[in-house]
């Protein structure tokens, strides 16, 4: 059961992820002009660019997480819009979410925390049960196996 674990760990952090990106790509949300204006007002070089890069990665990333599909890459990926975002976002708001949504104060890094301890999680362990990872480790584990039978 134990291979259970960083398999609901996966499908969890990615479905996080994949809805972060689709908040930060869809229209529907504000999209990519919205993502833009608040990566601009944090003074980052090229907010167009890397509002594109960002929205890409989480939702992309998410998708490659749900599925177990280069797991530990994935993670690393996410690992490093979590640590940038989370430097320059929410950093300055200390530790803790404004639970009491104050307006005009930001949250804290207590959730990328989590985040990030969930991804690195999956980078020492990988994807676990039911993934892509697993599927292509066992098919190279049996390719080998056959090729060692006809020697």
């Amino acid at each position: 059961m134990s291979g259970f674990g960083p398999t609901v760990l996966r499908l969890v952090v990615g479905a996080v992820f994949l809805s972060h990106g689709v908040l930060k790509v869809s229209p529907a949300f504000g999209g990519l002009p919205e993502t833009t204006a608040m990566l601009a007002s944090l003074d980052f070089q090229v907010p167009h660019l890397v509002a594109a890069a960002l929205g890409a990665v989480e939702l992309g990333g998410g998708i490659a997480l749900m599925l177990g599909a280069h797991t530990g890459w994935t993670a690393m990926a996410l690992l490093l819009t979590t640590g940038v975002t989370s430097w320059k976002l929410h950093l300055p708001n200390g530790l803790f979410l404004n639970w009491s949504l104050e307006p005009g104060v930001g949250h804290g890094v207590e959730f990328d925390l989590v985040l990030a301890g969930a991804l690195l999680c999956l980078v020492a362990t990988g994807a676990g049960r039911l993934s892509f990872d697993r599927a292509r480790r066992r098919m190279a584990e049996l390719e080998a196996a056959g090729r060692a039978r006809l020697r």
